[in-house]
């Protein structure tokens, strides 16, 4: 066992991160078709065998029944192409259209483009020229954007005026109308046999505790895809979130050297944490290689400092807030062509509609009036971008319709940071006026305003769980929250944050604090006993944020220095 800067004993781990790469496949979609109708119905009872082994049994009964109703639906389906298979080897053109008519047929304008040909084929053959000049024009014409191939329909209206259909070039091999029916009709049972090979795994004997042996399997992947490996067989404690062991850095990995001024904020980009973003005041926005601390990209166009940043959960958009008054979209997901899609500034916000945004930073509650950005971000379902600045009002911005669709006003002097909260009902913001705001996301009231911070409120932060928030104030401190009832926890000191910046602070899992300085470290505390365990010592500047990646279990640090920093748990580390 190790012993943490306190004393107390930590499991032992190793890294393998060389081996990251090698042990696992990244679980994504390409794995399985969650659409596809047979692993719909292997999940079903999979989940219903689970109730049942519970005692759940009514529960697994409605399930089931909730289940047979769309089963009948697919059986009825699959009934009715088979009608329509029959009809048409029958040459039965009314019974098919009937069928057509009364039924959800999928690609059903292909499949009556298709019949539709068979009818005006059959019609030519038998040289009845004047109906098979009305199906063409009544039926098949409309249908024109489904011919099998470019140049089919050209060739259809060319058999008009042949004496055999097979003069055109596309029905050069028509052998006939029987055959040309058979061919229709296996064309058919191909997209019968997609729901019929769904079936065949109905009688397929279920493993017993089947969903239990799934949910261990992709917890073993989850505790060999991570960088550190226990000694002994972790004991998960809980299924909600991915397994991350609590490591506590205690060495510098990498140093990524490139910008020409301080290093203000950082990010992760992507859910496996492969790529860093960071922002500087030389106005730009770098994006790294984790693993070799190499610069991919450099995202120009803002025209000062970068107050912050953030990425969506895929990490295909950065958004960028800037000191020249705009917030800056980025479309990342190629980093040898990154792009930026939008550009909003303060001051086409303040002319939207109806909008209250209106005075100056001198002219107390209500504010408005332009000046820097210091804090984006997005609300959990990433629909909405979160800013707010020097002008002391916060702004929900929609995504898709490139509006401000809310805005709170009520700080006294400039907004350091605004976050949702994980259910995305609440924003909460940290003030230089010493006060933590909660704002009503619909309605744009304060709804709760605590002054507990004797300094600037530089940061506000919430926990994974949404049950706890973390703020950081120049008063030298950084305080945790009881969301729920809002009454303060805990008081970590030992850094300093009281000069005229931005220090931030954060959570590592559900158990470690961490934060920047003014002294150049980076501050780890344990969160119930609030005791330093861990300073890191390598910026030779103002440490400024802390972003930590739990798939990688590494830290992050933006400094004054012009570096960011990335830190991890070296086993061979004594110190």
């Amino acid at each position: 066992m190790e012993n943490t800067a306190d004393g107390k004993p930590n499991p032992k781990f190793h890294s393998h991160h060389n081996e990251a790469a090698r042990l696992c496949t990244q679980a994504s979609a390409e794995l399985f078709d969650e659409s596809n109708p047979r692993i719909h119905r292997d999940i079903i009872r999979i989940i219903a065998q689970y109730l049942d082994t519970q005692g759940y049994t009514s529960t697994k009964v409605t399930l089931y029944d909730e289940a047979n109703v769309k089963q009948q639906r697919e059986n009825n389906y699959i009934s009715d192409v088979v009608r329509l298979r029959a009809a048409i080897l029958d040459g039965e053109w009314d019974e098919v259209d009937r069928i057509c008519a009364s039924t959800y047929l999928k690609d059903k304008k292909h499949i009556l483009y298709n019949v539709y040909k068979q009818q005006y084929l059959e019609l030519i053959d038998d040289n009845e020229s004047q109906k098979a000049f009305t199906t063409l024009t009544k039926h098949l014409k409309p249908l024109e954007q489904q011919q099998s191939f470019q140049g089919e329909f050209r060739d259809l209206c060319y058999l008009l005026t042949t004496k055999a259909i097979q003069d055109a070039p596309a029905f050069r091999n028509w052998d006939g109308i029987a055959s040309s029916r058979e061919k229709l009709a296996d064309y058919l049972q191909n997209i019968l046999e997609f729901e019929i090979v769904g079936r065949e795994n109905e009688h397929q004997t279920l493993k017993p505790n089947r969903l239990v042996a799934l949910f261990r399997q992709a917890v073993a992947y989850q505790i060999e895809s991570c960088q550190y490996h226990s000694e002994s067989i972790p004991l998960v404690s809980s299924l909600l979130s991915d397994y991350a062991p609590v490591v506590v850095p205690n060495a510098e990995q990498q140093s990524f050297v490139g910008h020409l001024g301080n290093v203000k904020c950082t990010e992760y980009v992507g859910p496996y944490g492969n790529y860093i973003a960071s922002g500087s005041s030389d106005n730009t926005i770098r994006i790294w290689d984790t693993e070799s601390s190499e610069c991919l990209a450099t995202l120009r166009g803002h025209t000062s400092r970068i107050w912050d940043i953030c990425v969506d959960r895929l990490g295909t958009t950065l958004i960028s807030a800037s000191g020249d008054c705009t917030v800056k979209i980025w479309d990342i997901h190629d980093l040898h062509k990154p792009q930026c899609t939008a550009t909003i500034s303060t001051d086409s916000l303040m002319t939207q509609g109806s909008q209250r945004i209106q005075g100056s930073q001198g002219t107390g509650s209500g504010g408005g009036g332009g000046g820097d950005i210091y804090s984006v971000s997005l609300n959990p379902l990433e629909s909405h971008i979160i800013m707010a600045g020097y002008d002391r009002t916060i702004r929900l911005y929609d995504r898709v319709t490139g509006r401000v669709v809310q805005t709170f006003h009520g700080h006294d002097l400039s907004v350091a940071q605004a976050v949702a909260n994980p259910l995305g009902n609440l924003i909460i913001s940290g003030s230089k006026d010493q006060t933590i705001r909660f704002w009503d996301t619909i309605s744009g009231t304060c709804v709760k305003s605590l002054r507990s911070h004797l300094g600037e409120v530089t940061s506000v932060a919430t926990s994974d769980s949404g049950m706890l928030l973390l703020s950081s104030s120049k008063d030298n401190s950084n305080r945790l929250w009881d969301l729920r009832s809002l009454k303060r926890l805990r008081r970590y000191k030992g850094h300093q944050n009281t000069s005229k910046n931005f220090i931030r602070s954060d959570f590592i899992g559900d158990s470690l604090v961490v934060g920047g300085s003014e002294d150049g470290m980076v501050y780890i505390w344990d969160r119930e006993s609030t005791k330093v365990i861990q300073r890191l010592d390598g910026h030779k500047g103002i440490v400024y944020e802390t972003k930590w990646n739990p798939k990688r279990g590494i830290l992050c640090s933006a400094s004054d220095d012009w570096t960011i920093k990335t830190w991890w748990f070296d086993p061979n580390n004594n110190v």
